[in-house]
């Protein structure tokens, strides 16, 4: 956004942008101008259709601002993912109830692909399909280079009834959950089985709110570093 001023679009575009998920709310049209005043139409939908889980997404960008030599970084090679600090916190998905199967799906014409039982087996399959490649990919890098404590995800793939729903937004569904979040904070941290897809138990690796604690102190301490070496530069 700094070197491109037309992408510094008002919040509340890019939130309506980034929830209008097809079939469940409209595309989202906005201008958006930049610092020369030159304008730009952009015509929206959520972003999930192609990243619905953007992890890989801000590890690209990062690897970017490294190859870019920008000076808020250390100095690493682009690629040293054993450098990166990375909390992915997904939104909760219902796979492990084996909603759908291929008995059924094979009698599934246009309509059953985008209406079923209140689901939308489309949408979930690219949806669920794309995060989970994803987190699959930065769970097998970090672990080749030794550094999974520095990669945190944090997902419920046990979500049942409204509760895995994308369409109940009533104050009940919404209060419970906030509390299947409260309650992601008290288990234990776990990551997906390369094997399985499943998510298991780290042995040793604490609670997540534990984790969320030192990933913060980790970063209060990097904030803290940079901002003495902007007031060391300002002042020499």
């Amino acid at each position: 956004v700094t070197n491109n001023s037309i992408l510094d679009a008002p919040l509340s575009d890019i939130c309506i942008s980034t929830s209008a998920a097809p079939t469940y709310l409209p595309a989202h049209y906005f201008k958006n101008q930049d610092r020369e005043g030159n304008e730009r139409e952009f015509d929206l939908i959520d972003g999930g259709v192609a990243a619905n889980n953007p992890t890989l997404l801000a590890n690209s960008e990062v690897t970017k601002q490294v190859f870019k030599e920008n000076p808020d970084f250390f100095p690493i090679k682009p690629m040293d993912y054993g450098r990166f600090l990375v909390i992915s916190i997904g939104t909760g998905t219902g796979k492990s109830r084996h909603n759908f199967n291929a008995k059924k799906a094979s009698k599934w014409g246009l309509v059953g692909w985008l209406f079923n039982n209140g689901a939308t087996p489309l949408l979930h399959a690219y949806g669920e399909a794309s995060a989970d490649i994803v987190d699959f990919h930065n769970s097998v890098v970090f672990e080749a280079l030794h550094s999974e404590a520095k990669y945190l995800r944090i997902q419920d793939d046990t979500l049942s009834g409204v509760l895995s729903s994308l369409a109940v937004a009533t104050p009940e569904n919404l209060e419970n959950l906030v509390k299947v979040g409260e309650g992601l904070l008290k288990k234990p941290v776990s990551r997906v089985n390369m094997d399985t897809g499943h998510y298991q138990t780290v042995e040793n690796g604490g609670t997540n709110m534990v984790a969320l604690q030192r990933f913060a102190k980790l970063l209060s301490d990097e904030r803290k570093l940079r901002e003495s070496k902007f007031i060391k530069n300002e002042s020499g």
